[in-house]
């Protein structure tokens, strides 16, 4: 496969941008190898700017739940070019998003449109505190939610204990205030209630988990995340940024039955602009400024090319049922029949493959996994014009632009792996 003019960009790149990209795992360092320049995408596919084609199981690390250029998101896009792309005051397109949120997730009785899943989560969290008037927070070990400084922390060699920053630049005393335990142990968090009563304002969960690979949450995780923060008077905070209208159209408390006091959204609900939210129940959410003490602001929140794009998206998928129905079972099919010595998670259209023979349930059964033979099955991949996640330990994502065809020609070429 010709990479030369990606390496050629990828050296250009890195006098620029640190380490050639904006954002780190886009640098194919934990599989080796430089990254490819993407030049466009259609469909499923992706052309990288040497003209390699990809099947890609990627879609922008979830967004592209319809594919690459969706008629739907582009028309909307067309349309709203002729208005202007930024106004910085409010626009009827801000309510209309907002509502269509609200139809699909109940429970975001209201919610405040934001420019990204970080931002989404760091206002969630900082309502939650303002809300409770409590600092702790509970978090679990490999969930990702965003660059948030309180949030870039690992648990420590306790069930529950406090963080420390796996990021330098973050303060000790912010990673202090975040409480990282074990995904899918309940007793873990039930300690940690018990540690520190009437300190905790909340607790943070992706509800299925999507940057330590695929992770189901265990039958009775996340009722008893409810329960407990119930009787101890905490809010529960989904992070949705990543399954909201990608494992169910109103996102995983819909698939599981569960209702969080707030929610972050993102991804999707931008059509594959940039754009998130966060909400929950109005008499928290009340709180938020103007009308109350807690201040969160944004210049672009809100702006009319994003808003449009999740508009036409959101309606779109609430038009067509039978997107849900179908990427699930191109799923199914894909993950069906693993190769040897690989456990395969899989949670609706999303998925990893885990280089172990071990069940994969939280961070320290997904570090089992064998990450130099995943390293090397990637690139078989990419030589065979499959596009996955550069990394283990990420989720990969099928689309509704995925055929039948597209399943069974990225199974023979898994097929195909030895090593």
């Amino acid at each position: 496969m010709n990479k030369s003019r990606s390496t050629s960009l990828l050296e250009r790149a890195r006098q620029i941008i640190p380490g050639g990209v904006n954002s780190p795992v886009r640098a194919f360092r934990s599989v080796g190898g430089g990254p490819l320049f993407i030049k466009r995408g259609d469909g499923c596919r992706m052309t990288d700017e040497d003209g390699n084609s990809f099947i890609d199981y990627v879609g922008s690390w979830g967004p592209l739940i319809l594919g690459h250029k969706p008629k739907c998101v582009i028309e909307a896009l067309e349309a709203v070019l002729e208005i202007g792309t930024s106004f910085g005051a409010p626009t009827e397109r801000e309510i209309v998003l907002a509502e269509a949120i609200r139809d699909a997730v109940p429970s975001m009785e209201m919610l405040r449109l934001v420019n990204s899943g970080t931002e989404a989560t760091m206002s969630a969290l900082r309502v939650a505190r303002g809300f409770t008037g409590r600092d702790l927070c509970i978090k679990f070990e490999g969930c990702y939610h965003g660059h948030v400084d309180s949030l870039l922390v690992k648990a420590g060699s306790g069930l529950a204990t406090f963080g420390l920053s796996d990021s330098a630049g973050v303060p000790a005393a912010f990673a202090a205030t975040t409480i990282s335990v074990p995904f899918n142990n309940l007793a873990a968090v039930e300690q940690a209630f018990d540690n520190y009563d009437g300190q905790i304002a909340s607790i943070i969960v992706e509800p299925v988990a999507g940057n330590m690979g695929c992770i189901p949450p265990a039958p009775g995780f996340l009722e008893g995340l409810r329960t407990l923060c119930t009787r101890h008077g905490a809010l529960l905070i989904f992070d949705e940024v990543m399954t909201g209208f990608r494992v169910a159209y109103g996102g995983a408390q819909a698939r599981f039955g569960v209702k969080p006091d707030l929610t972050a959204l993102g991804k999707i609900i931008g059509g594959g602009l940039p754009i998130a939210a966060y909400g929950g129940r109005a008499d928290v959410m009340s709180h938020v400024s103007p009308t109350g003490p807690i201040y969160q602001a944004g210049t672009l929140s809100g702006n009319p090319l994003a808003v449009s794009a999740g508009i036409a998206m959101l309606q779109y998928l609430k038009a067509h049922p039978e997107v849900y129905t179908t990427i699930e079972e191109r799923t199914a099919a894909l993950c069906a029949d693993p190769l040897p010595g690989v456990t395969v998670n899989r949670v609706g259209s999303m998925f990893t493959f885990f280089f172990t023979n071990e069940p994969v349930f939280d961070y320290d059964s997904a570090k089992k996994s064998n990450t130099v033979r995943f390293g090397q099955f990637f690139h078989h991949m990419l030589e065979r014009g499959v596009y996955l996640a550069p990394s283990q330990f990420e989720a990969g994502f099928v689309g509704y632009a995925h055929s039948a065809e597209d399943i069974e020609a990225t199974k023979q070429a898994a097929a195909q792996f030895s090593a």
